[in-house]
């Protein structure tokens, strides 16, 4: 799979022990005598970290519902940002949590990406603010899955550890094991009172990481493009102001457990994705059809640099892309249409300087696209 990071992983030890804790799947939610309470007043919301992808989107939502935000990290990427509206507390994940000391929020919002996933430093914030929130919220991936071939999937299935997946002595953990210990280090800390949410690919505007934004600029950009697989692989990713609503509204209804965030429901197939972007930005492409397997031989995995959302159905990535989100959409989980997550995004990215839109991160260089699409008609003709 392509992860977006991999993480150093030391000192598990005694979190191994933790690994038997049970995941809460599908909902928790507080009592009905306790429900109005949580519904009807605003929140007071920790968010560890605050200033990456996530985080303004994060902050922004939580001050239009109302609530009441401090964002902790280290100061050193944006600090005033958001002006008098949110107050910042500085820090440093690893080792410096004293400015969380004898304070109180409703819930804490870890959306940390970076090393702050680490299993230790989840350990770190969790036993600190214990006594400081009623809830911990933990954004974690959907890569914490070991084995994605069951369709559908859901968020009982088992998950990456050092036993089903060994790391060889010295080596970092993958992004998937890194967060699913980091999970276990929650709840070992607040046991039932963790909300776990595994999102799939994050996009939208500001996602500086062009995995998702390559296929609207390419669409709009028009003439002939690759179009992987046979139009049947599925697509499941999150607009990244569908998961901060989802979370915030998991903090504001005290909503326990574990909870995919990803849609829309059981996927969407490539062709109907590539519509509806096109639908959203225009162009007038026209699509060939290239078989995910003559790809590979190219040197162009699936959900890798040159191909990034796309995944083949099929193997031990079957349900890649096939989550039933019934618990999730109870819980509060709401999905926009592709064609405005498109839009959005093809808009913000016409904002960025012209060098940096020259170098877009991902996807097909035009002369190799051109290349690929010249050997494929090659092979069809023979």
């Amino acid at each position: 799979m392509y992860n977006r990071r991999e993480f150093l992983g030391t000192g598990l030890a005694a979190l191994g022990a933790a690994s038997a804790a049970t995941l809460v799947p599908g909902l928790l939610r507080a009592t009905p005598a306790e429900a109005p309470r949580w519904l009807s007043a605003p929140r007071k919301l920790l968010i560890l970290g605050g200033t990456g992808f996530v985080g303004p989107h994060d902050v922004r939502e939580a001050l239009e519902r109302g609530h009441e935000v401090t964002i902790f990290n280290r100061g050193r990427s944006a600090p005033g940002m958001f002006g008098k509206d949110v107050e910042e507390l500085a820090g440093d994940r690893a080792n410096d949590l004293r400015a969380l000391r004898g304070r109180k929020w409703d819930a804490v919002i870890d959306e940390s990406a970076s090393l702050a996933s680490a299993p230790e430093w989840v350990k770190l914030s969790a036993e600190t603010l214990r006594d400081a929130v009623d809830q911990y919220l933990f954004i974690s991936t959907r890569s914490v899955y070991h084995d994605l071939s069951a369709v559908p999937m859901h968020s009982n299935a088992p998950v990456l550890t050092l036993e089903n997946s060994p790391v060889p002595a010295g080596q970092p953990l993958s992004y998937g094991l890194a967060k699913a210990y980091a999970e276990k280090a929650a709840h070992a800390a607040m046991p039932g009172r963790v909300t776990v949410v595994r999102p799939g690919l994050i996009v939208g505007p500001e996602d500086d990481t062009d995995r998702f934004t390559y296929w609207p600029v390419r669409v709009a950009r028009g003439g002939e493009m690759i179009a992987p697989g046979d139009g049947s692989d599925h697509v499941q990713i999150i607009d990244v102001r569908d998961l901060v609503k989802f979370c915030v509204t998991l903090c504001e209804n005290r909503t326990f457990g574990v909870f995919n965030g990803i849609g829309p429901q059981g996927g969407m197939p490539f062709r109907e994705f590539l519509s509806r972007v096109q639908k959203g930005v225009g162009g007038n492409p026209t699509y060939t059809w290239v078989d995910a397997d003559f790809l590979r031989e190219q040197g162009h995995n699936p959900y890798g640099r040159e191909l990034p959302v796309f995944q083949v159905m099929r193997g031990r990535t079957a349900g890649f892309a096939r989550f039933d989100l019934t618990p999730e959409l109870k819980a509060g989980l709401t999905i926009r249409p592709m064609e405005e997550t498109a839009r959005d995004t093809l808009a913000w990215w016409k904002t960025l300087p012209a060098e940096r839109q020259a170098g877009i991160k991902t996807g097909f260089r035009p002369e190799r696209e051109a290349e690929l699409l010249a050997l494929w008609k090659t092979r069809k003709s023979r």
